[in-house]
């Protein structure tokens, strides 16, 4: 019984991950077809962007004022307080920052697709720009998937920013260290190999935080507890394939820097 309800769970999970990959086939394919609906696509990056920023700025904030509090004292027990600037540098940038922001944008931005575009499948809206001619995936998927592929990442560059500020305030009132000074010190400890794959990375994180929320949503069933359902799965979906994400990333970043 227990074996038979494994084999239909993993039956039912390889049938999802052949539905995601159709989708996003299909979203390339589509991609360089005209028409480009690029009013559409800018008023999709105001709103994800400009309506997420101000959690993110939040977020980012206080991870630097935390981050900071809580090595400091460890850092102090060995006299590399200096070190500092450049261990939450590089920390933030290579990999607090852009998984973090990842993480708040699933739950902002795939969980408000997800309902959306649930909410107007449930409702036919979709059948019904169907019918009319226009093309919905279009119009619909993937304007949104590509502005949560553009504007993420420079959401993370953003949060990093306020971080490293937040950081830099626990700095200057515990330690006296000028404004200057710290971020002298962040950005000499900074190289391209830090700040290029962190950059890339965040361009898949914002694709799949797109591609998720759009196939939960534009799949939408069940009625109207479909779209919370919808809501709900694009969440989680997606921050399980940001950690699969991520864990590719760093394993190629670090082949990279052996070669």
């Amino acid at each position: 019984m227990g074996t038979q309800k494994t084999i239909n769970s993993l039956q039912v999970f390889l049938t999802e991950v052949g539905d995601i990959s159709y989708f996003a086939g299909r979203f390339f394919t589509d991609v360089f077809k005209r028409p480009f609906e690029f009013k559409e696509f800018l008023r999709q990056c105001y709103n994800m962007g400009n309506r997420s920023l101000l959690l993110v700025g939040v977020t980012g904030f206080i991870i630097g004022l935390v981050f900071t509090l809580q090595s400091r004292p460890t850092l102090q027990e060995f006299g590399a307080v200096a070190w500092m600037p450049s261990m939450v540098g590089i920390s933030i940038i290579r990999e607090i920052g852009p998984i973090i922001t990842a993480l708040i944008c699933a739950g902002r931005i795939g969980s408000g697709i997800g309902a959306e575009l649930g909410s107007m499948r449930v409702t036919e809206q979709i059948d019904a720009m169907e019918v009319s001619g226009t093309n919905p995936f279009k119009y619909l998927v993937i304007t949104r998937i590509l502005a949560t592929t553009f504007m993420l990442p420079i959401l993370v560059i953003i949060g990093d920013a306020i971080a490293l500020y937040g950081s830099y305030l626990v700095e200057n009132i515990k330690g006296d260290v000028s404004f200057q000074l710290y971020f002298s010190e962040v950005f000499s400890s900074l190289e391209f190999g830090d700040v290029i794959p962190s950059t890339i990375k965040s361009f898949f994180f914002g694709f799949a935080i797109g591609l998720v929320g759009c196939y939960k949503g534009y799949n939408c069933d069940k009625g109207t507890e479909g779209v919370g359902l919808a809501a709900n799965s694009a969440v989680v979906y997606t921050s399980l394939l940001l950690f699969v994400i991520d864990f590719v990333a760093v394993l190629v970043a670090d082949l990279f820097y052996e070669l």
